[in-house]
């Protein structure tokens, strides 16, 4: 294998206002609805170019993430300009066309990408949080599986874990590739290992990823024991709360085919549930979850107390429920 020397790092983002900062921390905090609404409101034609292909990376993978993949690509040709550049900007590009790549399944296309990115000279420290890091050989290595190149793959993800030593975010990154990567580890004690390197930050997507793995395996299990299962419920429970709230259908999707494998209904998530709601349904049923009595919730909204009555009986029937205690969990919202 070429360019396997540490991943990209560049010093953390100087004060100053540009905006990209404080987005791609919101993605890395799990907040993608949060960082695709700062990186709208970014003015382009003010950026640097290293934090103009910083925000368009970000916009890349905060809609591969929510799977709108024809979104993503029109936002990955946006980094054209800057691929060839011989900079971070042009490794930064080059990171995010692989990832599109990979979402895609062109996995030479991906695999040539990622090493690409690891073929530039490194740009110094990263700040503690390590928020402009590349991981590129964590990409590489899943690729490479998908190649049939596990031991390649392998290799990849157990240099990351060494390069990833500073960043608590990097460091659970490279140990649930190393996880998916390499059959020789003990994956189940990998994936807690990650989980317990993000407890210092805020890190709710990647945490709720490492879970679902984590909960995969526990019931992958030859026999289920019962505090097995109880776990993977609950792991699976916590990321469908989140992918719910943050709209990630496919990280959804696969929690909830975990949970059908173990004969769990699926929760349904906010946006789902007030589908179903008519507006004035949808007004009542949420301030019944916030626990306003019926004739509270009538004196907010001006109506009649028969009428919020009428309408809690059309909410139950629609979301399969017998009671206002079961409205927070069925609508998505926090208890």
């Amino acid at each position: 294998m070429q360019a396997t020397g540490n991943a990209l790092r560049v010093p953390a983002p100087r004060r100053g206002g540009s905006g990209v900062p404080e987005a791609r921390a919101l993605m890395r905090q799990g907040r993608l609805t949060e960082a695709l609404g700062a990186l709208a409101t970014l003015s382009e034609s003010r950026l640097t170019e290293d934090d103009l292909a910083l925000a368009r990376a970000a916009r890349v993978e905060c809609l591969l993430a929510r799977g709108e993949l024809t979104a993503a690509m029109l936002a990955g040709d946006q980094l054209t300009p800057l691929l060839q550049r011989p900079s971070y900007a042009g490794a930064v590009a080059q990171h995010a066309r692989a990832e599109l790549a990979a979402a895609m399944g062109e996995f030479d296309v991906a695999l040539e990408g990622y090493l690409a990115v690891g073929s530039l000279p490194a740009w110094g420290d990263h700040g503690p949080d390590g928020d402009r890091s590349l991981p590129w050989r964590c990409g590489a290595a899943l690729v490479l599986l998908h190649l049939g190149r596990g031991r390649e793959a392998a290799l990849l993800a157990r240099e990351q874990v060494d390069a990833a030593r500073g960043s608590a975010y990097d460091r659970a990154l490279a140990l649930r590739t190393l996880a998916t990567a390499d059959v020789t580890v003990d994956r189940v004690a990998t994936l807690r290992l990650a989980l317990d390197a993000l407890e210092p930050v805020r890190a709710d997507r990647l945490a709720a990823q490492i879970g679902t793995d984590l909960a995969g395996l526990l019931l992958l299990s030859p026999a289920v024991a019962p505090a097995q299962l109880a776990e993977a419920v609950r792991l699976l429970r916590a990321a469908e709360r989140y992918a719910g709230r943050q709209e990630l259908w496919p990280l959804q999707g696969r929690v909830r085919r975990l949970l059908e494998r173990v004969g769990e209904d699926p929760q349904p998530v906010q946006s789902e549930a007030m589908a179903a709601l008519t507006a004035g349904e949808r007004r009542v049923a949420r301030l019944a979850a916030e626990g306003l009595t019926n004739r509270q919730i009538a004196a907010q909204l001006v109506i009649t107390v028969k009428a919020v009555e009428w309408h809690l009986s059309h909410v139950y029937r629609k979301l399969g429920i017998r009671s206002r205690t079961r409205l927070a969990s069925a609508l998505g919202l926090p208890a």
